[in-house]
């Protein structure tokens, strides 16, 4: 098996990391300073802007898994294209943007890929990150990796103190679904799956409903949540012990409101769901505190009808 790699700055690289290694086909990511013409670079000479280095990450894959077209147009996602003083609220040379390429063929498609980019107009202003040859790679202090990792809530509340979530939100926003879920979709339905909102507890559809059947994302139609595990918790939003899938279900710190909570998502249409806290009854201990918004609600004897078919022996 021949990996290669692939190295990119795209400003602060504890912010490079994960959405790399969430990938199938990567074998590891690594942080460090390339690009410059010092050896041996410390993080406090790179920050100087004393060394010339980007801080970028190094990213060993399989090429047969996850094709170097597809990183580049990962990366591409994470980054300010337009901006060539640095990245979000981080400034400096050390923060800028590029491409370094490890062969005349990774040079090619970033090249193309930067081209498509340009001319599809998501970007009003020039594509300015370079596409430069690699250079010598200088991996970061341990303490820089997996920076996500060690320290999750500082990670968070740097990512969304930066800037970079919300750019990358809107600069990425497919206006094209957007527009047809607001035409599909009720004011509250909208705010609570794609503005991460919440429905006043007490007055919204499912709060106090007790008829068996399925609960399914209001977008995808994906099953998330059966009535055999709602419980009343008082909190006035539809409660569940479980899920229906845990595959169906993705979960993420949430900083915000001066909180540290752990958020709720479906996988299949990303629509925010509500939130997940470990205040509930057995056998799990869990409470999925859910939006009713998010969710539409298919009764027992509908499910055949409606394709949810497999689901009938639940209720046997």
């Amino acid at each position: 098996m021949r990996f290669e790699l692939a190295t990119f700055a795209g400003g602060c690289f504890w912010c490079m990391v994960s959405p790399f290694e969430e990938e199938p086909g990567i074998v590891k990511v690594v942080s460090g300073y390339t690009g410059g013409h010092t050896p041996n670079p410390t993080y406090k000479e790179v920050c100087s802007e004393t060394t010339g280095h980007y801080e970028a990450v190094q990213i060993t894959f399989d090429p047969t898994v996850y094709s170097y077209k597809d990183l580049v147009e990962l990366f591409w996602r994470q980054i300010d294209p337009t901006d060539e003083g640095g990245q979000f609220h981080d400034r400096g040379e050390s923060y800028r943007t590029a491409i370094f390429y490890h062969s005349e063929e990774q040079r090619e498609i970033a090249e193309e890929s930067k081209q498509a980019l340009e001319e599809s107009g998501r970007f009003s202003k020039k594509i300015v990150t370079p596409i430069l040859p690699a250079a010598e790679f200088y991996p970061a202090e341990e303490y820089h990796q997996d920076y996500h990792r060690k320290n999750p809530f500082r990670y968070k509340m740097y990512r969304k103190g930066s800037g970079r979530d919300a750019f990358i939100q809107q600069a990425w926003k497919d206006h094209q679904r957007d527009e047809e879920l607001r035409n599909r979709l009720t004011p509250m339905q909208y705010e609570v799956t794609q503005n991460n909102g919440t429905e006043p507890p007490f007055r919204n559809e499912y709060w106090n409903h007790k008829e068996q059947g399925i609960y399914v994302d209001i977008i995808s139609g994906e099953p998330l949540f059966s009535s055999l595990d709602k419980f009343d918790s008082g909190c006035g939003w539809p409660s569940f012990t479980k899920p229906l899938n845990e595959q169906e279900i993705k979960q993420e710190m949430d900083v915000s409101h001066n909180m540290v909570r752990i958020e709720v998502r479906s996988k299949g249409a990303d629509s925010h769901l509500g939130h997940v806290f470990d205040d509930g009854p057995k056998p799990t201990g869990l409470r999925y505190c859910i939006n009713s918004a998010a969710l539409r609600f298919i009764p027992k004897d509908k499910l055949e009808e409606e394709g949810y078919g497999s689901y009938l022996k639940l209720f046997d």
